[in-house]
């Protein structure tokens, strides 16, 4: 008897340490340190996942002028370390952030097609842009860009990229020898690429943007979507929105996946998996995390305030919206954020501490005994509000375990997980994990055919506006 109905497909996210991850607990390993990641990629290979996905931090976040040592402290390159985990899995993806802003198209390209070559064809690339100049100071153009723009290159670079890749296959106009040129309003460059064909041509093209420049890029450019979007209806709407800009632009739905970010607390009960939740929240706000959080919209130093106490009787200092700096922004009018915060702490009596708790812990969770996560995984499935999950764990690197001990074997027992990868050692994709078709080279928007040019002018250099 034939299975018809759609299969969960899980995936990882390595969080380091940020606001959500609870460094402080015993179990909690280093999160800089090859074992820590080694741990994790093994563990979620065990599991049978899709990917594992590293964010990347070009610049230690800084809060009232210091490093915000209650967040991220540290964070290898991230390529290195994928590079690395390529050598001790074989099937799992291998998915790395790397800014589109900030970083050459040539650079990245190599690196990537490097990647999918030593892994045999795991690699992905999840497409972040930036105008943030205070990250940009790490970069020799000062590392502004107007934000108008921040798309612009990001499609840019991206479609280069893929002229670099398939710069070898002969096909789509291309002369088979690696040779390219690109002459736009962010890059000069012309010259050979050095990287032969890759197992996936294209490493997975991944977006996470969720503004409607993001929606468009991810339309047009993207396979992958990570997204935040975990309850049904939400998450049905918006693959309903994304299967709408993709026909606009010739695109089928199946050739793209969505896959939200969602954490998972486990109990043997229900009640013991709520309790277990309450505990974790209050571990990750705690009293001098809760007023950082305050102080990013308030624009005040606000240490003499008590956290289990009420919000600041002072509004928040609009002019001083950079008192942390290296953090995305997603929020523009901060008096506006302000006035809905201080709202609902008087509608519900709520602590500083309290109310952090509130509107930084909504949603993205789900809680519940293992038979319960995995039907809540397969009804979001079977209602397309999904096409795979991202798992946030709170624990690192230890916190994908219980998931696929207990979990997943729940999941294949519904018959909606599968209990091996689709192809051997060695023959594995990132694609065939996630049930995308093969690449085909002149699928997406590609940087131009290359001119004829002098061979001694085939170098690989480039300046960039």
């Amino acid at each position: 008897m034939t299975n018809d109905r759609r299969q969960v497909h899980l995936a990882a996210h390595f969080p380091g340490v940020n606001n959500t991850t609870v460094w402080a607990d015993p179990e909690s390993g280093s999160h800089i340190e090859f074992a820590g990641f080694e741990h994790f990629a093994r563990t979620a290979e065990r599991g049978l996942f899709d990917f594992l996905f590293l964010a990347e931090g070009l610049r230690l976040r800084e809060h009232k002028g210091q490093v915000f040592d209650q967040d991220v402290v540290g964070r290898p390159e991230t390529a290195t370390v994928l590079s690395a985990l390529a050598a001790v899995t074989t099937r799992i993806g291998l998915t790395g952030t790397f800014n589109s802003t900030f970083n050459e198209p040539y650079d990245l390209a190599r690196t990537l097609a490097t990647l999918d070559r030593v892994s045999g064809g795991r690699a992905a690339w999840n497409v972040v842009t930036s105008h943030n100049a205070f990250t940009g100071a790490n970069f020799r153009r000062g590392g502004y860009l107007d934000g108008a723009d921040r798309y612009r290159r990001a499609a840019d670079v991206v479609s280069l990229a893929r002229t670099l890749w398939e710069s070898h296959s002969g096909r789509d106009g291309h002369a088979g020898d690696g040779s390219f040129a690109r002459h736009s309003d962010f890059v000069d460059v012309h010259g050979t690429f050095p990287v032969p064909e890759t197992p996936q041509i294209s490493p997975v093209i991944f977006q996470a943007g969720d503004s409607d420049e993001g929606r468009d890029f991810a339309a047009r450019h993207a396979e992958v979507i990570f997204s935040a979007h975990t309850e049904a209806e939400d998450g049905k709407a918006f693959r309903a929105e994304i299967d709408r800009r993709l026909a606009a632009v010739g695109r089928r739905p199946e050739s793209l996946k969505i896959y939200p970010g969602i954490s998972v607390i486990l109990g043997d009960t229900e009640a013991e998996a709520q309790e277990r939740y309450r505990e974790v929240r209050h571990a990750q706000v705690h009293g001098p995390g809760a007023i950082a959080f305050l102080e990013q919209v308030w624009g005040r130093d606000l240490t003499d305030y008590d956290p289990d106490g009420p919000l600041p009787d002072v509004g928040p200092d609009l002019d001083n919206a950079d008192i942390t700096r290296g953090r995305v922004r997603h929020e523009k009018d901060y008096g506006a954020l302000a006035r809905r915060w201080r709202a609902l702490a008087e509608e519900k009596n709520l602590s500083i501490r309290e109310l952090v708790t509130e509107v930084s812990g909504r949603g993205g969770t789900l809680i519940g005994t293992p038979a319960q996560v995995a039907a809540k995984f397969d009804d979001l499935t079977q209602q397309r509000a999904a096409d795979g999950f991202i798992i946030v764990p709170h624990i690192t690197p230890g916190g994908l375990d219980e998931i696929v001990d207990r979990v997943v074997p729940e999941l294949q027992d519904r018959g909606v997980y599968r209990t091996s990868y689709p192809t051997s050692p060695g023959d594995a994709t990132l694609r065939d994990n996630l049930g995308l078709p093969a690449y085909v080279p002149g699928t997406f928007p590609t940087a131009p055919a290359v001119p004829s040019v002098p061979s001694v002018a085939r170098t690989n250099q480039e300046v960039s506006a």
